[in-house]
């Protein structure tokens, strides 16, 4: 598993979707980027996997295997919000959170 902020538009075309299960997308607040924001990939169990900060987009990305995840927003002076997405092999599964 990896992760990080989403890749330029012109990287994207460098993943091999066959192989790939991805969850990506954008953290707002307020109508603009969130750039100080975390997103946590937790598994089916709400067990911790994964966390990246966001990009200066508001953008992130993950690599996971298929299956059901909830991915979680922390950021300073906001609650916590959450949204359980489904990965699958050759699929990107895209999210959009808001502060």
């Amino acid at each position: 598993m990896s992760c990080g902020p989403a890749a330029a538009a012109s990287r994207a075309a460098e993943i091999d979707l066959g192989t790939q299960a991805i969850i990506q997308g954008t953290v707002v607040h307020g109508g603009r980027p969130a750039r100080t924001a975390y997103v946590r990939l937790l598994d089916a169990s709400g067990v911790f996997t994964a966390e990246v900060a966001t990009g200066p987009s508001g953008d992130f990305r993950f690599f996971a295997r298929p299956g059901d995840w909830t991915v979680r927003v922390l950021a300073p002076r906001t609650a916590p919000v959450q949204s359980t997405v489904r990965a699958a092999l050759g699929t990107v599964t895209e999210v959009e959170l808001t502060l």
